[in-house]
């Protein structure tokens, strides 16, 4: 009972992947890709014409314009033929398809180079800069690209495969970003396209070469079986030397991806403060050196506390050994063409009081200073009469911090030397007197010797 079901259950998915119907014959599939890989007359003026549309697009970042021209592009002729060619043995196809491929190549390039070193914009947009970094994603669209183009060429109904197939697979970009490099002779830019490009037309191939096999296509004639062997071999080969960057570049991007996401989490969970805000936050990874900066603005912060305090926390975003870097900027004030001029009057007005208010505290705290640093010359005449025995004095105040609980208090400290020892009862009211002459609350008394003189004191 279980295998009649198992094989019905079979036999019905198999009724939906049976291509007999689907499918035309082998010469008429094969008419068609012949026919698509001749380089000729029109076909090559098509080509020129599409290679500078999809130049004008990727010069001025027209997505729109670039899917234009890549419907335009009859580049995916030849590199289908290469697939049929290896598929059935036809190694004539073989070699019409690699030279009808390499010219469309090379008048592309030409063209591109052309049109950029007469283009009076020369700067590298986003369009231009995603087709410099393959990745293995790049391998798998080459490759399924290609299943649908020879799935759509071998279909009765058609459809629009073929121009999906022309779209997705990116063919034409690739080439005008390495006439971009020839003629603003920026290596990077020629290397990274024209690898693109070869992962396109290799995979795209042997898509091809895999569904010609899938769908039993017979080989013209007698095979030559040695001959066959080599040419399936250079085949893996290839595929899979052109295979290897792009897992590099694909582990590279992988990472570099990880890094921003773990930067961008540690900042949003980390820089949150009442009236500061983060502008903006950049991260980069560079041969394993990771680097973070932030920009912050608002309330000033004490930027060495900072970094001390989230260098330590980096390790938990998985972030250890990153370098942070936090810059501050200025109050900014927006000018909203909504906002009124009231409104921006009294923004830079509110501005303006915040400031002023950090000016008085800070000469508040300057006077208070000031004082603090002369009181011992102000207090020495009354010192020699009423306490004879000290010699020298420093009053300050200065902040402790408990090492158990990290609490910090604000304490005034008096340091003290004296030519003669002072009984308990004499230091007792020497503390009550410094206390009420200069109106504190408390006061910590610290002998530093009686054979420290004026001189020792300014060394310490």
């Amino acid at each position: 009972m279980k295998a009649k079901i198992a094989s019905q259950i079979t036999a019905y998915f198999k009724d939906y992947f049976n291509l007999s119907d689907s499918i035309v014959s082998q010469q008429q599939a094969e008419a068609e890709i012949r026919d698509g890989v001749s380089f000729r007359g029109m076909t090559i003026l098509i080509l020129i014409a599409a290679i500078f549309i999809a130049s004008l697009g990727l010069n001025t970042n027209s997505t729109a314009v670039i899917i234009g021209a890549m419907l335009i592009s009859p580049l995916m002729g030849p590199i289908v033929g290469i697939g049929l060619g290896v598929g059935i043995y036809d190694f004539d196809l073989i070699k019409r398809s690699l030279r009808n491929l390499a010219m469309a190549g090379g008048f592309s390039v030409l063209a591109s180079t052309i049109y950029f070193l007469i283009s009076p914009v020369a700067e590298g947009h986003s369009e231009l800069l995603a087709r410099t970094s393959p990745t293995i994603y790049d391998v798998l669209i080459g490759f399924f690209g290609g299943a649908a183009g020879i799935l759509g060429l071998a279909s009765k109904s058609k459809g629009n495969v073929i121009p999906g197939v022309a779209i997705a697979t990116a063919l034409m970009p690739p080439l005008c970003t390495v006439g971009y490099g020839l003629a603003t002779w920026q290596p990077h830019y020629f290397l990274g396209a024209l690898y693109l490009f070869i992962i396109n037309s290799v995979y795209i191939a042997i898509a091809t070469f895999i569904g010609v096999k899938m769908m039993h296509f017979k080989p013209d004639g007698a095979i030559n079986a040695e001959r066959s062997v080599k040419v399936r071999r250079w085949v893996y080969i290839l595929a899979i030397i052109v295979l290897l960057p792009s897992i590099w570049m694909t582990y590279v991007m992988v990472r570099q991806n990880n890094f921003q996401m773990r930067a961008e989490r540690f900042v949003s969970q980390e820089f949150r403060f009442p009236d500061t805000q983060v502008v903006s936050t950049q991260s980069s990874l560079q041969d394993g050196h990771g680097e973070i900066t932030v920009t912050l603005i608002g309330r000033l912060l004490p930027v060495d506390s900072l970094k001390l305090a989230y260098s330590a926390q980096l390790k938990h975003y998985g972030l250890e050994g990153t370098q942070l870097n936090i810059v501050q900027g200025g109050q900014q004030i927006k000018a909203d063409p909504a906002t009124s001029a009231d409104d921006i009057f009294n923004l830079a007005q509110a501005t303006i009081t915040r400031q002023q208010r950090t000016i008085d505290s800070l000469r508040t705290a300057s006077v208070e200073r000031s004082a603090a640093d002369s009181v011992g010359a102000t207090i020495a005449p009354e010192l020699k009469v009423l306490f004879p025995s000290v010699r020298d004095i420093a009053v300050t105040r200065t902040v402790f911090g408990s090492v158990s609980s990290q609490r910090l208090d604000t304490v005034n400290v008096a340091l003290v030397s004296y030519s003669s020892p002072m009984s308990r009862e004499q230091r007792l009211k020497f503390e009550n007197y410094l206390k009420a002459r200069l109106r504190i609350k408390s006061v910590s008394v610290v002998d530093v010797g009686t054979s420290v003189n004026l001189t020792g004191l300014n060394k310490l």
